[in-house]
């Protein structure tokens, strides 16, 4: 047995976790996303990442990012020691891909802002 919070939704529901034989049965959740949560995170637990990486330009030294999917939880470590090593040289605008395929996962780093903005102070 685990007990778990639900992060899909704002109602945050006390999630139990039970396995019985090769069935999850899961309890406390006020809606059905709770319990393809619950499972989902008792098998292969994702998440998302957003964190920043180094630029060139000393007027924006760091660039916000995000995964633009979710990569399994063991890989985040992994993930932010290979982003640590990114250094964006050219401006990169809202959305657009800064390393493709990360970690072979089929996710994206895309950024959250829009470098043309920031350098031109807008």
């Amino acid at each position: 047995m685990r007990e778990l919070t639900c992060i899909v939704c704002p109602n945050s529901c006390n999630l139990v976790v039970k396995k019985i034989e090769d069935t999850w049965q899961v309890t406390g959740g006020l809606c059905p996303r709770g319990e393809v949560f619950a499972i989902n995170e008792m098998k292969n637990p994702q998440r998302s990442l957003t964190t920043t990486v180094k630029t060139i330009y000393k007027e924006m030294p760091r660039l916000p990012v995000k995964t633009d999917g979710e990569i399994p939880k063991k890989d985040i470590f992994v993930l932010m020691n290979t982003l640590d090593k990114i250094v964006v040289d050219r401006l990169i605008g809202c959305g657009d891909i800064v390393v493709k395929n990360v970690l072979g996962s089929g996710v994206n780093i895309v950024s959250t802002s829009d470098m043309n903005l920031w350098l031109k102070g807008e």
